[in-house]
């Protein structure tokens, strides 16, 4: 409970300084769904990922040196060092995101309303961008060789676990998160939802330290909503959709619970599919029309969620985060009803 109150607060107060040395710093973004374009900060993962390290460590700190102390660290020890490779996987991927939303290397673009933008990595580079982040839990081979496959059974992945299936499921679940996004309060929303869902799941089943990781989490990207929700004073940025990715990634990991994290994901799995159909060239970002309601960017065209509710009702920006996070809700429930 104490880590939870630490990664709250942390958030909480550095947020807004954060915001502060970014808008001085010129680490801004343009807010598209707004009919000023204004330029706010991105970049938000780096004031979650604060929270969820100030959190973790004293978790850590409280087991290694709370007495009773044993003589025999060996049965605490494989758990800690878990949670210090998922911290060095989660900084690493933030950091990886900070550079995508600093647009090293970039090219100007041109919206169809005319807004300038700038676009950072190419689509290609950023599953690369992700692949170090894995080699913490791959090293200390984090998390349980043995699989339950549906109309297979259980397979022991063996050596190919920590090689194959480690990184294969590290940098899918960064790079799926980060294709639904662009929304005020969206990534952050969902991230509440999904990362609370599993976190639950995890405590039912006795993964303490997943459960640990996946709501110290929460209340830090709860925490971050209040800056982030419309209207936003701080956009998310790669650098959130990466951290929260690779933090799902890891605590499914850890948590041996690989069906129910594909359960939770769904949505954002549903999203790869769909921007598969563009050749991942389809943005989520709606048109702006004069009385601020969104239109689908390619008419009748479905490349992502935001494109299906936008084709249903003319929405606002709020009205699709808010559905969205609905969506999520009611997938983050299925793992608790045997499905």
């Amino acid at each position: 409970m104490v880590s939870m109150l630490l990664s709250f607060f942390t958030t909480y107060l550095l947020t807004p300084r954060i915001i502060d040395f970014f808008n001085a710093a010129k680490i801004v973004a343009i807010d598209l769904h707004k009919k000023d374009k204004p330029k706010l900060p991105t970049s938000g993962g780096i004031c979650v990922a604060s929270g969820i390290l100030v959190g973790i460590l004293f978790y850590v700190g409280a087991k290694t040196f709370s007495p009773p102390f044993s003589p025999d660290l060996q049965n605490n020890f494989i758990p800690m060092l878990e949670l210090l490779a998922v911290i060095a996987s989660i900084l690493i991927v933030t950091l990886s995101g900070l550079l995508d939303d600093l647009n090293v290397r970039t090219r100007a673009v041109k919206t169809k309303d005319g807004v300038n933008v700038k676009i950072g990595f190419p689509q290609w580079v950023k599953p690369l961008l992700t692949l170090p982040g894995a080699i913490p839990l791959m090293v200390i081979r984090a998390g349980f060789t043995k699989m339950a496959l549906p109309f297979i059974g259980v397979v022991d992945f063996a050596i190919l676990y920590p090689l194959l299936i480690i990184p294969i499921g590290f940098i899918g679940a960064s790079n799926i998160v980060n294709m639904l996004g662009g929304f005020n309060g969206l990534e952050a929303g969902m991230g509440v939802v999904y990362t609370s869902s599993l976190g639950l799941y995890a405590l039912i089943n006795n993964r303490t330290e997943a459960a640990i990781l996946l709501f110290t989490a929460s209340v830090a990207l709860l925490a971050f909503l209040r800056y982030n929700w419309y209207p936003a004073k701080i956009l998310s940025g790669d650098s959130l959709t990466y951290l929260l990715g690779s933090l799902i990634a890891a605590g499914v990991i850890i948590g041996d619970m690989q069906r129910a994290g594909l359960i939770v994901m769904l949505p954002f799995i549903i999203e790869f599919a769909l921007k598969a159909r563009s050749r991942f060239k389809a943005s989520c970002i709606g048109k702006l029309r004069e009385d601020g309601k969104l239109d689908p960017p390619y008419g009748k065209k479905i490349y992502s969620w935001t494109h299906v509710l936008m084709n249903l009702d003319k929405l606002h920006e709020r009205d699709v985060t808010i559905t969205l996070i609905f969506i999520q809700v009611f997938f983050a429930a299925l793992p608790f009803l045997g499905i």
